[in-house]
């Protein structure tokens, strides 16, 4: 016998909206009798189920689907403004947001100046961006209903703080995720900058159609977002991909490379500056104009840029030891160069025998704030199984 629209529990109504509304977001386009046969429910219940998202704003008719006997059916899709996503990628000195739809697609963005006047500025001037950012897309503020932050330092899931915060001064120990869900009122996701690159890479770059990858981010420092599985790989404290630390071109326990870590006084961008003039190269020159004087013929910019080619391709030797990743994507500044690409690409082969695919990242700069969207699509899809569709996002 069918059960009626009546006799489905509450909790079970939840648990069916909650099923339809991931499954529009997946697949975009979602038929009544397709799910009601998927979820093992009777065509007139999910036909409720269908009502009550439809009138509450969160899905509307889209199109047709041919049925048996030349029959049709109506098909939904979710409408894409009905909860709003924030994301943010934070840098030492800029910061660059955004607020999307739910398909992840951004509606309104924004770069500023990162401020340097400690936390509450911090948290302020994230807060007001979203708010701002809203405005321009012409979205109610109580519509933004997730948010996600790439931070430039580790975030410790478990006391909730930051650690590892080289470039922004007062951060260290800051609960930047508690601060900010206390002001806008959703929640937040924070993780590393770099994690959240590799995960805007998962998603729209190259680590698309590929489980196990990690995206290494080189410029002014070095660091490593880690996807294992399709997860993002954060380790006990949240500072897996740390390769700054890895005991690689100097000595480890040489007490002047605590700070920054021993490879990246090897390979970060002050480092190839200084490996370039103390060689007798010519002074004062940025490292993309290193790289350009190799690319011209320049020797001793030849010979720097391979050394810095050959300490990363050992760095990825141990990398690829411990996590076994498919792919290699390089970005920042100076890991989206071709010039070094092809350097490590040639060396790869010299320390280990069956070297992991190179490539260099697509999305550029975009990659962590792709990234951020994307975590915070996945946090509603979480907060889907918290609380009933009907009480997100209606202020």
């Amino acid at each position: 016998m069918e059960q009626t629209d009546i006799s489905a529990p509450l909790s079970q109504r939840f648990t069916l909206q909650r099923n339809v509304l991931l499954s529009a977001i997946e697949n975009r386009e979602v038929s009544r009798a397709e799910l009601a046969r998927a979820c093992g429910v009777s065509k007139q219940t999910m036909s409720e189920v269908f009502r009550e998202l439809e009138e509450d704003g969160w899905l509307a008719v889209s199109g047709q689907t041919s049925g048996s006997v030349g029959r049709s059916a109506a098909t939904y899709s979710v409408v894409p403004d009905r909860a709003i996503l924030f994301g943010a990628d934070i840098g030492g000195t800029k910061i660059h947001a955004a607020i999307a739809d739910i398909n992840g697609e951004v509606l309104a963005e924004e770069e500023m100046p990162t401020t340097q006047n400690g936390r509450q500025a911090i948290v302020d001037q994230i807060s007001d961006a979203c708010l701002r950012l809203a405005e321009q897309a012409d979205v109610a503020s109580g519509r933004v209903v997730s948010g996600a932050i790439g931070f430039p330092g580790a975030f410790n899931p478990q006391t909730r703080a930051l650690f590892m915060v080289p470039n922004i001064a007062g951060m260290e120990g800051f609960a930047l995720a508690d601060a900010l869900e206390a002001r806008l009122g959703f929640p937040v996701r924070i993780d590393n900058d770099v994690n959240m690159a590799a995960k805007g890479e998962m998603w729209r770059g190259e680590g698309r159609d590929t489980p196990s990858f990690v995206f290494i981010a080189l410029g002014t420092g070095i660091g490593m977002g880690i996807i294992n599985d399709g997860r993002i790989l954060t380790g006990a404290r949240g500072a897996a991909g740390e390769i700054s630390t890895l005991p690689i071109g100097g000595d480890p326990f040489d007490t002047r490379n605590f700070h920054a870590g021993t490879l990246e006084t090897s390979v970060g961008s002050f480092a190839i500056r200084g490996r370039y003039e103390g060689a007798g190269g010519r002074p004062g020159l940025s490292v993309r104009e290193i790289v350009d004087a190799a690319a011209d013929g320049d020797a001793i910019a030849v010979a720097t840029l391979t050394d810095v080619a050959r300490q990363i391709a050992v760095a990825i030797a141990a990398i690829s030891a411990v996590v076994d990743p498919q792919r290699i994507v390089l970005g920042g500044s100076i890991g989206a160069r071709t010039e070094l690409l092809q350097r490590i690409r040639a060396v790869l082969p010299l320390c280990m025998t069956a070297p992991p695919e190179c490539t260099v990242s697509t999305l550029g700069p975009r990659a962590g704030l792709l990234g951020a969207i994307s975590q915070s699509q996945d946090q509603f899809r979480d907060l889907l199984a918290l609380q009933e569709p009907a009480r997100i996002g209606r202020n």
